[in-house]
């Protein structure tokens, strides 16, 4: 993962590609407001709250582990967004994991299909706003959690891999209230390489 920090701050994550690059799953405009103004602003909330907190100079993961109220929440949102952002590239067909994750995913879901299957209908059937994940044990053993608001699973002590934003903002401009065919969707613009490379860490 890559969230920076400058003189005590945290920064915007980097991307390795450009807001229209995800379109048509997600649009210029939806991802304009949901990195652009939502992500900034719980950046600049954590960077606020941070001030005579305690927390100056933790890690991200480190907050998100230990603290409580505004700054979990913050952070939190840095910390999920940030992972979601990262995990995507542009619309590809058939777009499968392969090496470990997906031998991973076989032995525990039965094949790919099936493990979607799951995580969709975990992802639709999470009440409000929040995130669906799937994560890896200290044994390397997959799991689908849910997580309402900020929720992240390493408060679990479990590995982050894969996750999709439920939060009405991820998908209301380009699919209305039709939360199940934007899960559908982001299945496509998936890098099964970045969710590799965090599963062999």
């Amino acid at each position: 993962m890559s969230i920076l920090q400058h003189n005590g701050n945290f920064q915007m994550p980097q991307l390795a590609y450009k807001a229209a690059d995800l379109s048509p799953v997600i649009s210029a405009e939806t991802f304009e407001y949901h990195f652009g103004k939502h992500l900034q602003t719980y950046v600049n909330n954590l960077n606020a709250a941070l001030v005579g907190s305690g927390f100056e100079g933790d890690s991200l993961e480190e907050i998100v582990k230990k603290a409580e109220g505004g700054i979990f929440n913050n952070a939190g949102q840095v910390l999920n967004h940030t992972l979601y952002f990262q995990q995507f590239k542009s619309p590809t067909e058939n777009n499968v994991p392969t090496g470990k994750i997906a031998d991973a995913i076989n032995a525990t879901f039965g094949d790919y299909d099936k493990f979607k299957t799951e995580f969709e209908a975990k992802g639709v059937s999470l009440f409000g706003s929040g995130w669906v994940w799937l994560s890896a044990d200290a044994d390397g053993k997959l799991v689908i959690t849910q997580h309402t608001n900020a929720g992240n699973p390493i408060t679990l002590n479990l590995s982050p891999l894969l996750t999709f934003d439920v939060w009405e903002h991820a998908y209301y401009i380009d699919y209305r209230n039709a939360r199940a065919s934007h899960l559908k969707a982001l299945w496509s613009i998936i890098d099964w390489n970045v969710i590799g490379q965090r599963y062999v860490k």
